[in-house]
């Protein structure tokens, strides 16, 4: 999915949605446009807001339109929308090689995936959408372990806490999936809850 400046998108979505925006530069350019002293932004309306929730989480997890549609309508078939839309969302393979630390950012997790670098319980995948469940095991293929691209996968995986649900082997360099992604609201940068409201409607 093709995103434009993200400095741009990430100003106007109010969030630091992308990881090139989760840093002192960022926050530096930030405040100097604060600075210029522009008049405050108008209310916005329930659906503007909803609009807004919708990109900040499409973007976060780069995906297009109509992907997304997608997994709400899927997840509209469940007891519970919004925890299902996040289960979906974060159980990825691209989001997943993020989350544990093989990938810098889901862009590369995706990038990585696609071209085959990876497999899920010993087989070779190159789709970056798969979904991943309960007792998956995703690993470096060993054509590729020595690449430039994961020379600090080993630290960053040492270093990062990943989320609950996955557990992460580092002699084995093997991530596995001990469960069902949560979804927390304050724990996250998008109000999934919006989201449902704004498809809904």
């Amino acid at each position: 999915m093709k995103t434009g400046p993200k400095y741009k998108i990430a100003r106007r979505l109010g969030a630091p949605i992308f990881e090139k925006t989760q840093t002192q530069k960022y926050a530096l350019s930030l405040a100097r446009k604060e600075k210029k002293g522009k008049r405050p932004p108008r209310a916005k309306s329930e659906f503007a807001v909803q609009m807004l929730e919708k990109q900040k989480a499409r973007f976060s997890y780069g995906i297009g339109e109509r992907q997304f549609r997608n997994y709400v309508r899927k997840a509209f078939t469940s007891a519970e929308p919004v925890q299902n839309l996040f289960a979906l969302l974060e159980s990825r393979l691209d989001n997943v090689l993020y989350r544990s630390g093989f990938s810098r950012t889901r862009s590369q997790g995706r990038q990585s995936s696609g071209h085959g670098h990876f497999l899920v319980n010993g087989r070779k995948v190159t789709i970056p959408s798969i979904q991943l469940r309960v007792g998956d095991k995703v690993s470096l293929r060993a054509g590729v372990a020595d690449s430039s691209l994961y020379l600090g996968a080993g630290e960053r995986m040492k270093e990062l806490t990943v989320p609950s649900w996955m557990s992460v082997d580092l002699q084995k360099r093997e991530v596995e999936i001990k469960g069902v992604p949560a979804y927390v609201p304050n724990e996250n940068l998008f109000d999934l809850g919006a989201v449902m409201e704004f498809y809904n409607r």
